[in-house]
């Protein structure tokens, strides 16, 4: 908290007024800004535009793109949240992106594995460059990774959070990230159900286990790069992979042209992991039911 200046200031000087002589609508739009909804919609709005000038760039663009947004982040969080940002810290990014990858990897990989043992999937090689395939993936992965989690954990879930807590934070983030994928080709309102709880529920519980985002980070980068290069719809978006795929029977099973996120299959994976990630969680005092002090 600041002091007031034992200065006298010029005419007109009040207790409207703050120590710099502004008007005291400064200060309450500053306490505004501060606020959490406040720097949620700040930092939204700044991550928001870097992800829509550099998302569908050529060549590295998403990359950077990426990095612009943490850096705008991390700016947000320093300069209108005044709190620190320990879930973007560097020291041990890599260790925790790793983890969060080989999690996110392994629900894919398991997800698509049963489908196809009850004959949903079948799966042929595309014949397509190997290296640009893939490179093109991880480029445009990376980027849309990187800002869908600081928008959706990094300001949603944890401005949520300091207002009402952890549990209402993951269920309002998740519907609205459920939401989010509404208008994508073959949406429903089962896919957008689905990708509530696969993506915003397991999503959300990753974060409150690692407070970190490069961990969750991970998990979304390694899900949606293996479904593309697995040749299957992305949240309803086709892009070139290393495989095409055979879609057959249910669409409960398959997903249809939604893709694997609008499948039982791995709703009830997601379920299964986020469970122990929510009691890991609570255990390590990652869960929150009020306002935290000071914020």
């Amino acid at each position: 908290m600041g002091t007031t200046s034992a200065t006298p200031h010029g005419t007109g000087s009040g207790p409207d007024e703050d120590r710099d002589g502004r008007d005291g609508c400064d200060g309450r739009l500053g306490r505004i800004a501060r606020s959490p909804l406040g720097w949620m919609l700040t930092g939204a709005a700044g991550v928001g535009l870097v992800s829509a000038v550099t998302a569908t760039g050529p060549g590295p663009v998403p990359v950077l793109g990426a990095v612009a947004a943490v850096a705008v982040y991390r700016s947000v969080m320093r300069r209108v949240a005044r709190r620190p940002a320990p879930e973007v810290a560097r020291r041990g990014a890599a260790r925790e992106a790793l983890l969060g990858g080989g999690t996110g990897l392994g629900f894919v990989l398991v997800s698509a594995l049963v489908i196809t043992a009850f004959g949903g999937y079948s799966f042929s090689w595309a014949g397509g460059g190997f290296v640009s395939v893939v490179t093109a993936a991880v480029v445009v992965q990376i980027g849309a990774a990187v800002t869908e989690e600081l928008l959706f954990r990094g300001l949603a879930l944890q401005a949520l959070e300091q207002l009402w807590g952890s549990r209402a934070a993951i269920v309002i983030t998740s519907l609205f990230f459920g939401v989010a994928h509404l208008g994508a080709q073959g949406a429903s309102a089962w896919s957008g159900l689905a990708i509530a709880v696969e993506a915003g529920v397991l999503l959300g519980a990753a974060f409150l286990w690692r407070r970190s985002i490069w961990f969750v980070v991970g998990l979304h980068f390694a899900w949606n790069t293996a479904e593309q290069l697995l040749g299957i719809p992305v949240s309803g978006h086709t892009s070139e992979g290393l495989f095409t795929v055979g879609v057959h029977g249910s669409a409960l099973l398959t997903g249809g042209g939604f893709g694997l996120e609008a499948s039982l299959v791995p709703v009830l994976i997601s379920v299964a992991l986020a469970v122990p990630m929510l009691v890991l969680a609570h255990r390590g005092g990652g869960i929150t039911t009020r306002r935290r002090a000071g914020h």
